[in-house]
């Protein structure tokens, strides 16, 4: 938020109070606070954009003017008097609840990265012509793959990608954030650059792959993708089309989702199983196209496939033990508050395994994820490690809490939990994965434990 998003609202609603308390007061400064107020919102339209949260302060700063202009004298009459309370009133109604919008950010702040790169960024929109959308009823329809590459470099350059696929586009919701709620997300700064080469510090770089969680789109991870990237990773967000809330294919159309659970699939197990597959050919989908010059761009030559790991959060966590324990050429997978389905809980899995938890007593995990990821360890052909961030809550890994402003996310987690907030949940997890990826991923075996206790309140080591 700018300064001039803070202070043109909280001055038009402190002088509303003021009116609707201390008219005469208020008037002899109206002259002066009026004109400077919607000078200030003509400032704010013209450098920055229109923002659907000013209407309520227009709307205050009108009442304002109008209640000033029209006071009542001592003498009026009774009439005159009443309804002169009931415009003060009513302005101070008005002024309470012009607060409310500006519990959601409009344009907002993501963290900035801690490693030591900068990151670039690609988006890649590829068909799958071996496989059919089996999501939609179009003959010859074939499988879309959207991803979003975040990678090291040492460059800048005038251009970024927008926050969000489809902007201007968007469903009424997206992933339960109403839509018009982005109206302005154009304007986020992902502290990443299009239009720049890779860095060249080293030949190839490891890749890791991302999965998000069920319905969100790879946006909702901005925060937490690119700082993985800065520490010297390229990572793959992956948008899976259909369930994703909204996706742009390669012919530029915008995808929402199609599927749902079946009458005859209450606890929707089945259903989860089988779009996990479809996840799950995905990923694998990607990993073929990292060696094709022709289709990652400046990427090309540069990724080393030798080392490729996949992660994810919530379904995206399953997603990446699910591809990984089908296709060798995985390394390594992390599950970052996810629950497992089909027969992944029973899986010899022979990869290093690393499970990242949110704080059990605020997000209220299911027994199905107790259980399953419990046997999942306990089937590990090789080490792991499980982690739980305490007074992180579920979301606590994605953008989504940085929508809402400071004051409504203290609020909103004296009930949902996650006091820790996004910045710190999600620096704690790329620490640790960044520690838990370094041997797998070709680097020097890092001190994953090492790397948890430098933040507090982590529980959890090495399993079995």
């Amino acid at each position: 938020m700018s300064i001039i998003d803070a202070v043109v609202p909280g001055a038009a609603i402190l002088f509303a109070v003021v009116a609707a308390v201390s008219p005469g007061r208020a008037a002899r400064f109206a002259p002066i606070m009026v004109p400077l107020l919607v000078i200030g919102c003509l400032v704010q339209w013209v450098l920055e954009n229109f923002y659907w949260q000013m209407v309520p302060i227009y709307v205050v700063i009108g009442g304002t003017a109008g209640l000033t202009l029209s006071r009542t004298s001592p003498n009026a009459s009774k009439r005159r008097r009443i309804s002169t309370r009931v415009g003060r009133g009513t302005l101070g109604l008005l002024a309470l609840i012009a607060i409310l919008p500006w519990g959601f950010q409009p344009v907002p702040s993501l963290p900035e990265p801690t490693g030591h790169y900068r990151v670039g960024s690609e988006i890649f929109r590829w068909v799958d012509q071996q496989r059919p959308e089996t999501a939609t009823a179009a003959t010859g329809d074939h499988r879309n793959v959207v991803v979003q590459a975040w990678y090291p470099t040492e460059f800048e350059s005038g251009r970024s990608w927008v926050y969000i696929d489809g902007l201007g586009r968007l469903p009424s919701s997206v992933s339960q954030v109403p839509g018009f709620i982005m109206s302005n997300y154009g304007s986020i700064d992902t502290h990443a650059f299009a239009d720049v080469p890779i860095s060249a510090a080293r030949m190839r770089w490891p890749v890791v792959l991302f999965s998000p969680g069920y319905g969100a789109p790879r946006a909702f991870y901005t925060g937490l993708v690119t700082d993985l990237a800065s520490r010297g990773f390229v990572v793959l967000a992956v948008d899976h089309p259909y369930e994703s809330a909204v996706t742009e294919l390669a012919d530029g159309t915008i995808a929402t989702p199609t599927g749902q659970f079946p009458g005859n699939d209450a606890d929707g197990d089945r259903y989860m199983a089988e779009q996990l597959s479809v996840r799950a050919a995905d990923l694998r989908f990607v990993v073929d196209q990292l060696d094709r010059s022709d289709t990652v761009g400046v990427l090309a030559g540069r990724l080393d496939t030798d080392h490729v790991a996949a992660i994810g959060h919530s379904f995206g966590g399953a997603t990446a033990v699910a591809a990984a324990a089908l296709d060798p050429r995985i390394k390594a997978a992390v599950n970052i508050d996810g629950t497992l389905y089909g027969d992944l809980p029973d899986r010899a899995l022979q990869r290093p395994f690393l499970l990242l938890e949110s704080d059990h007593s605020e997000t209220g995990h299911s027994a199905q994820f107790l259980d399953r990821n419990r046997s999942l360890i306990q089937h590990l052909q090789v080490g792991g490690f499980r982690y739980e961030i305490a007074e992180a809550n579920h979301f606590s890994f994605t953008d989504a809490p940085l929508f809402l402003a400071a004051p409504a996310r203290f609020v909103l987690a004296q009930f949902i939990g996650g006091s820790r907030g996004p910045v710190d949940t999600q620096r704690a997890a790329v620490d640790i994965v960044d520690a838990f990826l370094q041997g797998p991923l070709g680097g020097s075996p890092a001190d994953v434990p090492a790397a948890a206790a430098h933040h507090p309140n982590i529980r959890g080591g090495p399993v079995p």
